[in-house]
């Protein structure tokens, strides 16, 4: 199955390059569809016709976004920090987190789409 999402310019880049490995998203409806095997595009917010295509290697669970930051180097999920997992709350309200719980999506860049 492919699923679509969105991203901003710098994890697309470093998902792009290779860098990047694990995409974080909140554990909600959308989300509990992907399976591993699953190939996910991703679209650049900024210019939503560059698309690149990643496939999922492995779906992690955690309860929260700081138990999944401190779980994993900063250079897999795109970030310098461990304590970086306060910038989630700008794109996922705390709520959310509390109702859904987080995932880390283990990706591998296939292709420019």
């Amino acid at each position: 199955m492919t699923h679509e999402m969105k991203l901003q310019p710098s994890p697309f880049e470093k998902i792009k390059s290779g860098s990047k490995t694990i995409e974080i998203r909140l554990n909600d409806e959308k989300r509990k569809l992907v399976k591993v095997g699953d190939e996910i595009v991703f679209s650049l917010m900024t210019n939503p016709s560059q698309k690149i295509l990643t496939e999922v290697l492995e779906i992690l669970p955690f309860p929260t976004f700081r138990e999944l930051f401190a779980a994993f180097p900063p250079e897999q999920y795109g970030g310098i920090s461990k304590d970086e997992y306060a910038v989630m709350y700008n794109y996922y309200p705390r709520e959310e987190e509390e109702k859904y719980g987080v995932l880390a999506l283990k990706i591998r860049f296939i292709g420019d789409k």
